[in-house]
């Protein structure tokens, strides 16, 4: 029998009775209802009757005003069979609204506009056989709602507006396998679903998984960057502190999953390692401030590259025997003043540094390592002045189509591109991309395949520029005011870009494989960011940001279960 005959059909039986009998109880029968010997009929009614003699096994309120069933309210009718609730202006049922009706059969609510139903609204109702939830207007039901209910039989979920999305993943596959009879349950949404039974729609697997990054690790110290290396199978971080004038040097504590925080350790052109697996390598003049950190292992030997305003920049070498850092070599820096990047290059079997210099009178210069102890040179050595009196920003090296290139970026001009001559062993000037201006930062990433430059520009737009005809082409442009960084990285097979600003919070990219672009995913806090650097440990995934003016913060990535 359709459900709305069902409890038209109560309330006709229920009206009949009631005027014999109501003379006969020994109870007040509630404003606004009407009683028999085992029925309670309310029509109108604004509150459900709080108490009812233990005979009453039937209670019906239609027509009413009833807002809420809050938990435990029909806790003292122990021995209610039936309970209709429709056609009130009900929008929110509570965990264990139904508490103490263990000998329930009959549950109706229909006709209301229900916007909350909460997991454990039903719990408890093992002896229900009958349950209709019709003409509600719910678009989604809480995961697990129908657990208790051992006893159903038939189930009535029609005329609601449900949504054939992740929030209704586990209905659908409750429908799949349930042997209660169910009504059809059409979808109203998305558009491409509206019409369809629920239970037909298929169920890929890995469909309803998405991300999140959580904060996990506050570090209080102000950095300009984060570099992350492994020696002999645990994870450091270096960070550039231009506060302290130092480079941080940080271990991965693999029983507490962080960075281990110490004491600070000050020297004169050193720090130590023992005990507190922590360093600090200090400047060694005054005035000078640290402003890069950069890690290189070469031979199975960990080297530091500390870069300072002013010049004074140095290498460090980590001494297994004295364990600690010693100075290693300083830096030719002739035509160095201001530091602003450092990138690590190999080409064929030849190592590079590169320091980028942002001043005006000044020259990024590329170091090439030499290990001539006969002559006296063991170390990174001046190779190649490049790119004169364009204060540049940022350096990023590529390979593609079976070239190497390297791309410096400027707050003068726009980027210019160098393609290394395999004859004459330099850089030679290859071109610019135009149409870009400001850029502070420049990274390549590749997604299927295909290579991509992220160019961080402090004012205007940010671009993502996709390498295709051998050369740069715009393809997305991000809104960015006050941008320093725009990072990509990827975990497993998910490709972000975190874009960082002085002025606002960060905004994670995420790439679509369908549309093959990037939208919007989330916003994380991090004051003043200026690198996102991965870190992958014991099965978990990290990403260390820098702060150049709050705490350097570690977030988790997660998996999530949308249908949860």
């Amino acid at each position: 029998m359709p459900s709305a005959l069902r409890w038209l059909a109560v309330l006709f039986v229920s009206w009949c009775v009631c005027g014999e009998a109501a003379s006969k109880r020994n109870f007040k029968c509630p404003s606004g209802c009407s009683c028999s010997k085992e029925t309670i009929v309310c029509i109108g009614t604004s509150q459900i009757p709080r108490t009812v003699p233990n005979d009453i096994t039937s209670l019906s309120i239609v027509n009413g005003s009833i807002a809420e069933i809050a938990e435990g309210i029909f806790s003292l009718m122990p021995f209610l069979q039936l309970l209709l609730v429709n056609a009130n202006s009900l929008t929110t049922i509570k965990d264990d609204a139904f508490y103490g009706l263990s000998h329930l059969e009959y549950l109706f609510i229909e006709g209301n506009k229900i916007q909350t139903i909460t997991k454990n609204a039903l719990r408890g109702l093992r002896a229900l056989t009958y349950l209709s939830l019709a003409n509600n207007g719910m678009r989604f039901l809480p995961r697990d709602l129908f657990f208790d209910l051992d006893s159903l039989m038939e189930l009535d979920l029609r005329g609601n507006s449900f949504q054939c999305s992740c929030e209704n993943k586990w209905l659908m596959t409750w429908l799949k396998n349930t042997n209660a009879t169910v009504s059809d349950v059409l979808c109203a949404g998305p558009n491409d679903m509206k019409g369809k039974r629920l239970n037909d729609i298929p169920i890929p697997p890995g469909e309803c998984i998405s991300t999140d990054f959580v904060r996990h690790q506050s570090i209080p110290i102000q950095s300009l960057s984060g570099d992350i290396f492994s020696f002999k199978e645990d994870i450091f971080v270096a960070m550039a502190a231009p506060n302290s004038n130092s480079c941080v040097i940080m271990e991965w504590d693999h029983i507490e999953m962080n960075f281990r925080k110490f004491d600070n350790i000050t020297g004169h052109g050193f720090c130590r390692a023992a005990e507190v697996q922590y360093c600090q390598i200090m400047g060694r003049t005054a005035g000078k401030s640290v402003v890069g950190c950069k890690s290189v292992l070469i031979e199975n030997h960990v080297l530091i590259i500390v870069t300072q305003l002013f010049g004074g920049s140095h290498i460090y070498k980590f001494d297994e025997q004295q364990n600690k850092f010693i100075k290693f070599q300083t830096i030719e820096v002739f035509n160095i003043s201001k530091p602003n990047d450092m990138e690590v290059i190999q080409i064929d079997s030849d190592l590079y540094f590169l320091i980028v210099d942002s001043s005006k009178a000044g020259m990024s210069t590329l170091y090439k390592w030499r290990d001539q102890p006969d002559r006296n040179e063991t170390g990174f050595y001046s190779y190649q002045f490049l790119h004169e009196w364009f204060r540049d920003t940022d350096a990023e090296f590529v390979e593609v189509d079976g070239k190497s290139y390297l791309i410096l970026a400027s707050r003068s001009q726009p980027p210019v591109i160098y393609l290394w001559n395999k004859s004459t062993l330099k850089f030679i000037y290859h071109g610019e991309i135009p149409d870009v201006d400001d850029v502070v930062a420049v990274k390549a990433f590749r997604v299927e395949g295909e290579l991509y430059l992220a160019l961080a520009c402090y004012i205007g737009d940010s671009k993502v520029l996709k390498w295709a005809n051998k050369q740069f082409t715009e393809v997305l442009s991000l809104p960015s005011r006050g941008a320093m960084i725009l990072q990509p990285f990827t975990f497993a097979d998910r490709q972000y870009l975190a874009l960082g600003s002085d002025y606002s919070f960060t905004q994670i990219y995420l790439w679509d494989t369908e549309t093959k672009t990037f939208h919007k995913f989330k916003d994380i806090y991090v004051q003043s960011p200026r690198s996102f650097t991965v870190v992958t440990s014991d099965r978990r995934s990290f990403v260390f940001s820098s702060s150049l003016k709050g705490k350097s913060i570690v977030f988790e990535h997660i998996f999530v279960d949308l249908s949860l």
